[in-house]
């Protein structure tokens, strides 16, 4: 048993839940709670971490049963180590998982049309996380960033996703505009949102292939994302409000193509 938070591994796993480039670098991350960690493939979880009063709790001997590295952690360390209010008692440091643009626009695995979410810039964890989280909901195919976008892998992501960052495809781009060049080869259209959109979100239509443009909190898309985009539209504000969050607005634009879709 793990007594110490001077230990190594204790100090390992704290520095993969504070630092991004820690992250990059192994090419792990840190999920933590019983229903994330159950969803996660067995074959990608590194270690197990658990605390000690956690042996009593039901869902003990699924979980430790599924992993072949299994480390007991007082309840003490634990709750210090752990990146949440109420630890729950269990942790998994997790292999990340490499996605391509193939995988995100072809029809075969889903029977879906490509729809896809583009994001530049993005900066707030918790935007991102309730755009994947929505996302899947809405039918999303896939997540493109360019590499200035928050990192998905961010403990506030990964928990607010509840499971999504498992299974929505996503992968960064470092040329953003090279990747929009390979969409529009690919027959995608692509809208950008925009405060000064030159047409409602809800008169374009999404029933075929279709990516999103998202851009940063503050400055939206840069004029060079929007200069690419086959159409700008906007989401219509009432009273004195300018415009939407970003995830908020992603999640409109994302829903009524799921909308069009059914139809």
């Amino acid at each position: 048993m793990i007594t110490s938070t001077a230990n190594k591994q204790v100090k390992y796993v704290s520095t993969l839940l504070k630092k991004g480039k820690a992250r990059r670098e192994e090419r792990l991350f840190v999920a933590e709670g019983v229903r994330m960690c159950l969803e996660i493939p067995p074959e990608r979880i590194q270690t197990l971490y658990i605390s000690d009063s956690f042996r009593k709790n039901p869902h003990y001997t699924e979980l430790t049963k599924r992993v072949r590295q299994v480390e007991v952690l007082t309840d003490t360390v634990f709750a210090a180590l752990s990146d949440t209010r109420s630890p729950q008692g269990v942790m998994a440091v997790v292999k990340q998982r490499t996605y391509g643009l193939e995988e995100m626009i072809a029809t075969g695995s889903t029977g879906r049309l490509p729809l896809l979410m583009v994001l530049e810039q993005l900066q707030d964890p918790g935007n991102l996380g309730t755009i994947l989280r929505a996302g899947e909901g809405a039918g999303m195919t896939g997540i493109l960033m360019d590499s200035g976008t928050a990192d998905i892998y961010n403990p506030k992501v990964v928990r607010s996703t509840m499971g999504s960052l498992l299974r929505v495809p996503f992968a960064y781009v470092e040329d953003l505009d090279a990747t929009l060049t390979f969409l529009k080869k690919a027959e995608i259209r692509l809208f950008a949102a925009h405060l000064h959109g030159s047409t409602d979100y809800d008169r374009e239509d999404y029933q075929k292939a279709t990516a999103f443009l998202i851009g940063n909190e503050g400055k939206g898309l840069s004029p060079e994302v929007v200069a690419r985009a086959d159409a700008r539209i906007c989401i219509p504000m009432l009273g004195k409000v300018e415009s939407l969050n970003a995830a908020v607005a992603a999640s409109v634009l994302m829903y009524e193509a799921a909308r069009q879709r059914r139809g």
